[in-house]
């Protein structure tokens, strides 16, 4: 019996706030162990969403009991001052003790060039992530700031912070970033690549080891599309495959029409099938989640882009992935969740 544990990503960028909270419903309801939402300002594409994640993360936590709760990812180094991301991260595990959980990273242009922020190059991205991971934690902590520069402040203190410090989970792309996950994060946040994950953990751990510090959880990121017909669950990923063009993470790509065009035009639909997990078998899907495991996940974050049959691919991994791969503890984790609501 595996003890990985599996999180449900919502993904803002395809669903509306609403449908995505019954999506969040039916997650708790199909034993997943965690939820998470993407924060974006817009999708990778046009037609889209663009959510708030934040509020829609207090609905969440409201409609659900156990599940942990957290962004995948946010970046607080742009449009988001470090102290608001510390405020929410705060206030979420005030509302729902023992649950929240903090995905950082360093953001794309797509969400910050919109609002007149600059695009700067991969070096100060990162030492802004580390100055914003400083700060984040110094006021959880509850000191008092005041600094200039990059992240001014006079005097700011958290009013309103939760007895538990919520783990801060660093996405990384690159080693630089991996290596600050494992200095001062509690876990790395990493793309279930074959080719990418192993030498993301080890600059991870070898952080970690400079640091004197011992290492946390592994969070290896997947996206799954579900539906009755092979066919129609390559339909509802192809959107997608906007977010399989490397540089739209690190270069200044803003506009959601030309990178869709783009992505049309660059990656095969086969690309689309070998990058995420495209489906009508369960336990095809399962067999992969298996394989991400087997790179050293500890929580396996799954993002639901299944655009033909969204909730019922949920309840199709509550009946019959999960079951697959951890037996009985799944049937546990949902008699959990009926005793509560008793």
């Amino acid at each position: 019996m595996s003890g990985t544990r599996y999180h449900m990503a919502a993904a803002h960028e395809r669903f509306p706030p609403d449908d995505l909270l019954a999506q969040a419903v039916a997650a708790e309801r199909a034993g997943f162990d965690g939820l998470s939402c993407s924060d974006h300002f817009q999708p990778w594409w046009e037609p889209g969403e663009s959510g708030h994640a934040w509020t829609w993360l207090g609905a969440a936590g409201a409609l659900t009991e156990r599940v942990a709760l957290g962004t995948a990812v946010t970046a607080p180094v742009h449009r988001y001052h470090p102290a608001l991301v510390a405020q929410f991260i705060a206030t979420l595990e005030r509302m729902n003790p023992g649950r929240a959980f903090l995905g950082l990273g360093s953001g794309e242009s797509l969400n910050e060039t919109p609002l007149g922020m600059d695009w700067p190059g991969t070096g100060e991205q990162l030492d802004r992530l580390e100055e914003a991971l400083e700060i984040i934690d110094r006021l959880l902590a509850g000191e008092r700031l005041t600094r200039d520069g990059r992240f001014a402040m006079r005097d700011a203190v958290l009013h309103t912070r939760p007895e538990r410090r919520p783990p801060i989970y660093v996405s990384a792309f690159h080693r630089g970033a991996a290596e600050l996950a494992g200095r001062r994060g509690d876990g790395l946040w990493t793309m279930a690549d074959p080719e990418m994950a192993p030498a993301m953990i080890e600059a991870y751990r070898a952080g970690a080891d400079d640091a004197g510090r011992e290492p946390g959880e592994i969070l290896l990121h997947a996206s799954f599309s579900w539906a009755p017909e092979d066919e129609a669950a390559l339909r509802g990923a192809s959107v997608w495959r906007a977010t399989l063009v490397p540089d739209y993470f690190t270069d200044d790509w803003h506009d959601p029409v030309a990178m869709q065009e783009r992505a049309r035009r660059e990656i095969s639909d086969e690309q689309v099938r070998s990058s995420f997990i495209v489906s009508s078998d369960p336990e095809e899907h399962a067999e992969r989640i298996r394989e991400v495991e087997r790179l050293g996940a500890t929580i396996v974050v799954l993002m639901n882009i299944s655009g033909e049959a969204p909730l019922e691919a949920v309840e199709v991994y509550g009946r019959e992935v999960l079951p697959r791969l951890r037996g009985g503890r799944v049937e546990a984790a949902r008699r959990g969740t009926r005793a509560a609501s008793a």
